[in-house]
């Protein structure tokens, strides 16, 4: 099993590899619009209405019914550059608690940060930096959703989009790492495959 301590940015990443795809998920862990996805889908899920535990209880829900048969996880790391901002300790929360589920059940995890994801779909950290700086985060989720659309061809509408297209970058992440890219994508944007704590154990990629 893993856990945040025992993984690693020096894994390799596999060759390559033929037969059955793996079950690889993205999650972009968030309290009120969750993004999860896989190799051809991508969804929000929106805890409307809910707070406290039972808000965290109803996601835990959500995730663990959507990734009790993954092979890999792919899980954006905490946003410490937000431990000020309102939420952020129930945040925190949510992440070791789905972490930790993941940990239980023996699914591998690896954790991104949001610079990891923006890099692949953009060969950028920051796509929009001749932008102005109020507007660079705001064009720099749209280019990611678009990336997602256009050329994964999956299709992320509505309030959640942009929590929806990040978690298909990272399945796509998780796919590339195992020897099973979606896209042939330029070393500039699988260079973001290197920032990426992966998980030490044997992944299994195939049943």
């Amino acid at each position: 099993m893993s856990t945040l301590f025992d993984i690693t940015t020096e894994a390799p990443a596999a060759p390559a590899a033929t037969g059955p795809r793996p079950l690889v998920i993205g999650i972009d862990p968030s309290l009120t619009s969750l993004g999860i996805a896989g190799a051809d889908w991508a969804d929000a899920v929106r805890p409307k209405g809910l707070t406290g535990h039972t808000r965290l209880a109803w996601l835990l829900s959500e995730v663990k019914d959507r990734t009790k048969a993954a092979d890999l996880i792919v899980i954006e790391g905490p946003a410490y550059g937000q431990q000020l901002q309102a939420g952020h300790h129930e945040r925190a929360g949510l992440w070791w608690l789905i972490t930790h589920t993941l940990h239980r059940a023996g699914i591998p995890y690896a954790v991104a940060n949001p610079h990891n994801r923006t890099i692949y779909a953009t060969g950028s950290a920051v796509p929009a930096k001749d932008q102005p700086k109020t507007s660079r985060a705001r064009i720099a989720k749209g280019m990611v959703c678009t990336f997602v659309t256009e050329q994964l061809g999956i299709w992320c509408e509505g309030p959640g989009k942009y929590d929806a297209a990040d978690a298909a970058v990272f399945a796509a992440m998780g796919l590339d790492w195992l020897g099973y890219p979606l896209l042939d994508l330029p070393k500039q944007q699988r260079r973001a495959l290197d920032g990426v704590h992966w998980p030490t154990q044997t992944v299994a990629v195939a049943r």
